[in-house]
């Protein structure tokens, strides 16, 4: 594995880092229940796109929502032919979203961010200078802005996955990454869950893609609930850390 790392303190030659490149490229959201939060972050990526003038559609993946997240993503998508969304009729976990948006991108790279909002796409440009010379871009949360006891676990979590898998990845969990989408041409995803994210960047970097590092801004979260600190979702990813484990050293 090849992994560069950018440093925070370090500004690019170029600042928007994507202007006057062909740009090809899907931008996704996984969205639970997020009705407060979807339209700005829509709104917001379809801003920063077309200002990149880039070949670009973006994806919504409402993963069986019970607030109006989905009929407020259906307006979206009827007044813009760049978006379209993706329905689960019930909640399938974090992970069985993010392999529909990953699944169902048809640009040749693809971007995910979660839909609360706690990232700004703005910080989208950079990334894609930066993976002309990599296969992935995985960010890591400047001054991240969640409660204490779950910047602990999510310390611990991926120091415990970054052991057990050989990687050197400062934040694991960082819900603002960029991909090449041939990746997925060539990679199993089986976690429904929070491991999601381990199980792409240990198959990825097992079969030699090259990985490089960035820090991007977190904010506190505006509206909604945060869903990935609760036991059943953590018990979960322990369970299919496991199984990840097992099938990754029998060469699966």
């Amino acid at each position: 594995m090849v992994t560069a790392v950018a440093d925070e303190n370090s500004q690019p030659q170029d600042r928007n880092g994507a202007q006057n490149r062909n740009v090809s490229i899907t931008v996704f959201f996984p969205c639970y229940n997020e009705q407060e939060n979807v339209e700005r972050t829509t709104k917001s990526a379809l801003e920063v796109l077309n200002d990149l003038n880039a070949d670009f559609e973006i994806i919504i993946v409402d993963d069986g929502s019970s607030d109006a997240t989905a009929q407020i993503a259906d307006r979206l998508a009827d007044d813009n032919p760049c978006v379209r969304v993706i329905h689960h009729a019930t909640n399938l976990g974090y992970g069985a979203a993010l392999q529909s948006g990953f699944k169902a991108a048809k640009k040749q790279l693809v971007f995910y961010t979660d839909g609360d909002g706690q990232f700004d796409i703005k910080e989208l440009p950079p990334l894609i200078g930066l993976i002309e010379d990599c296969d992935i871009v995985s960010c890591y949360r400047l001054n991240r802005q969640d409660p204490m006891m779950r910047k602990i676990n999510g310390w611990l979590w991926t120091k415990l996955v970054c052991t057990l898998f050989r990687m050197k990845t400062r934040d694991i969990d960082c819900a603002f990454k960029l991909y090449r989408r041939e990746i997925f041409d060539n990679i199993i995803m089986s976690s429904k869950g929070a491991l999601i994210d381990t199980e792409i960047l240990a198959r990825a970097t097992r079969k030699g893609y090259r990985v490089a590092q960035r820090g991007v801004h977190h904010y506190p979260r505006k509206a909604g609930e945060q869903t990935g600190a609760k036991l059943g979702v953590i018990f979960r990813a322990f369970g299919e850390l496991l199984k990840l484990y097992n099938r990754i050293r029998a060469g699966d």
